[in-house]
């Protein structure tokens, strides 16, 4: 089942999903784990904006997945960054590709242009899931943080929302509008 997060009621479990994304890999330039009390907050400012959805398995948050701002100018408001993260018991069983079509079918319906999502390499795994999804590979920052005693290299993709038109699109939707 994938719904939208309830920052009382998930912030615990996207808490414990995300620590091991941060203290065990590069994969998130964060240095130390958010709290329950900071997924809880991050829900909350996130979800005024954009989607932030959970899978649960057998009554248990098994990932979550949400988009944010891609930049802050005004003429960035037709593009989002999305970000998908799955409990290690939970990888490799789809649950990536369920969250992040849900993700994108919001996002389509809040009238976005193009998602974007940054990939720390290496990650094999993250990089077939967004290719599976449709994302296309856009460039590469070299060298651009440096986690768990390495520089590391992060990767860009993204992922077009819907037929490309040179007109002026129709202004975005919030997620309470859809």
């Amino acid at each position: 089942m994938i719904r939208y997060a309830d920052p009382r009621l998930d912030a615990g479990a996207c808490a414990a999903i995300y620590g091991p994304y941060v203290d065990g890999a590069g994969t998130s330039f964060e240095e130390h784990p958010p709290s329950a009390a900071d997924f809880a907050a991050r829900i909350e400012r996130v979800s005024a904006h954009y989607p932030w959805i959970v899978a649960e398995r057998d009554g248990e948050v098994a990932g979550f997945a949400y988009a944010s701002a891609h930049r802050e100018r005004p003429a960035y408001r037709w593009s989002a960054e999305s970000s998908v993260y799955i409990h290690a018991d939970h990888q490799g069983r789809g649950v990536g590709r369920e969250l992040y079509g849900t993700l994108i079918d919001l996002l389509r319906r809040q009238r976005l242009e193009v998602v974007c999502a940054g990939i720390t390499l290496p990650n094999e795994t993250s990089v077939r899931l967004h290719e599976s999804c449709g994302f296309e590979l856009v460039g590469t920052y070299r060298r651009i943080g440096f986690k768990a005693g390495a520089w590391r290299d992060v990767s860009w993709w993204q992922l077009f929302l819907g037929p490309q038109s040179d007109g002026s699109p129709p202004e975005p939707l919030g997620p309470q509008q859809l």
